[in-house]
């Protein structure tokens, strides 16, 4: 009997919120055609936000609006938004939101919500289906879309491939492993290759792994692990932490992740997109990034070795292969007075022709012909490991309470990882425990 009552009511809420948004999308042919003028999307600041805004200069051509990317830092971007929000505010009207804020954006009223356009032009079949659900369906499973994939993103790896190439070190390796140095399979050959390469005495260390404590970096990293030896963060259905995110598997997770972290660079620690700048500067061999990020990377002019960069997919765990979601979804705010110039947007930009030209703008394309195609392959060196790791992401929490349960993580296993206060078990446990604290209080174990 768990949930019932807050389900009805998420379901009433989504039900109304597609009634109207139906409508909306009815009149919206003949409003469209009555209104010019621009649109303000806010995004973060990146290098694929500029190629968002090269890209709708085509939509500008076409239909006359004008379109702004207002790019705001990571380490604000989300603040920035939401304060907005709360206040009701028409500075923007639509926004490229991180996965994890569905479930705020659309129970909040932040978000207009999408099913209908999605529904009549086939967004939900064009786009990946896992795409579509964790970009853009809130609540899990129930056909309900506030948003439609913007940018995909996962967690990567970048590596040296001078390094790794080089026959001194392959033969080295090999001697004292047993096996070809190469880009690591598993999380086990990760710890390796990062012991083996990692050289105070020359100045270059094993590996560069998120810890920080800004925004979800250490989170992102750490639950990888744990999808990869089996547990769980919870049940996304019932809410249920305990004995999930504090099983035995999930502890031994927390336990290897440390294992590995002490062989970053002394002068990079609790880092996020800063290990990017350790692998930029030669400090390491493996550097933890996103596809997003990637191509900083990719470009001599800011990484010189960028001509002997690799990038590889997350290892597999003990029991499965998983990566953390990332990238971000376009919904349309709620307080804008542009709906109907944003929903004319929205159905451009998800035409195969548009997708396959942000493709080769640099963007990470969620079309399901596009990111398979072997033009997309060629476009970049990582994006097919993109089109593959999108075959096995997993997402954080997308609940209203995520702040809160983010905030509880991040504090946790960042001071796991700086410190030798707590055992693995004890910090499993404490936020297990913290965590279904907050569903409790937010009325998720209500009978």
């Amino acid at each position: 009997m768990k949930r019932i009552l807050y389900g009805t009511i998420i379901i009433l809420v989504v039900s109304v919120g597609t009634f109207f948004t139906y409508k909306l999308f009815q009149k919206s042919e003949s409003l469209v055609e009555k209104q010019k003028g621009s649109l303000r999307i806010i995004w973060a600041e990146m290098k694929v936000s500029d190629a968002l805004q090269e890209l709708v200069n085509d939509f500008t051509n076409e239909t006359g609006i004008q379109i702004e990317v207002v790019q705001e830092p990571w380490a604000t971007f989300q603040t920035v938004f939401f304060e907005e929000m709360k206040k009701k505010g028409e500075s923007y009207d639509m926004v490229g939101g991180d996965s994890q804020w569905l479930g705020l954006g659309a129970t909040k009223g932040y978000y207009v919500e999408l099913t209908a356009l999605i529904k009549e032009f086939g967004i939900d079949k064009s786009m990946s289906a896992i795409a579509n659900s964790l970009y853009s369906e809130y609540p899990i499973g129930s056909g309900h879309y506030w948003a439609i994939p913007l940018n995909g993103d996962a967690l990567s790896f970048a590596y040296r491939r001078d390094l790794f190439e080089d026959p001194i070190e392959k033969r080295n390796f090999e001697a004292k492993y047993g096996y070809p140095l190469d880009i690591p399979g598993t999380w086990e050959q990760f710890r390796d290759i990062s012991e083996f390469f990692h050289r105070p005495e020359d100045n270059l260390f094993g590996n560069s792994l998120w810890s920080s404590l800004d925004y979800d970096g250490t989170t992102m990293a750490v639950e990888t692990l744990i999808w990869g030896w089996g547990g769980e963060l919870g049940n996304y259905q019932t809410h249920e932490v305990n004995n999930l995110l504090n099983s035995d598997k999930s502890i031994k997770a927390l336990e290897f992740y440390k294992q590995l972290y002490k062989y970053h660079s002394p002068d990079y620690q609790e880092v996020y997109f800063e290990s990017l700048d350790a692998f930029i500067k030669g400090k390491v061999a493996m550097a933890m990034t996103y596809y997003a990020v990637n191509p900083t990377l990719d470009d001599p002019k800011l990484n010189p070795h960028s001509s002997v960069t690799g990038y590889f997919t997350s290892p597999r765990g003990p029991e499965r292969k998983v990566t953390a979601l990332a990238g971000q979804g376009l919904s349309i705010i709620s307080y804008t007075r542009k709906k109907e110039l944003c929903l004319e947007f929205i159905k451009w930009f998800v035409r195969e022709d548009v997708q396959e030209k942000w493709a080769k703008l640099g963007g990470l394309s969620c079309n399901a012909n596009v990111m398979d195609s072997e033009m997309f392959m060629k476009i970049a060196p990582y994006n097919k490991g993109f089109s593959e790791s999108m075959k096995f992401v997993k997402d954080f929490w997308a609940v209203p309470e995520y702040v809160e349960l983010l905030s509880i993580s991040q504090k946790y296993w960042n001071g796991y990882l700086t410190s030798d206060d707590l055992t693995a078990k004890e910090v499993m446990n404490t936020i297990a425990k913290e965590w279904e604290m907050v569903f409790d209080e937010a009325g998720y174990y209500k009978e």
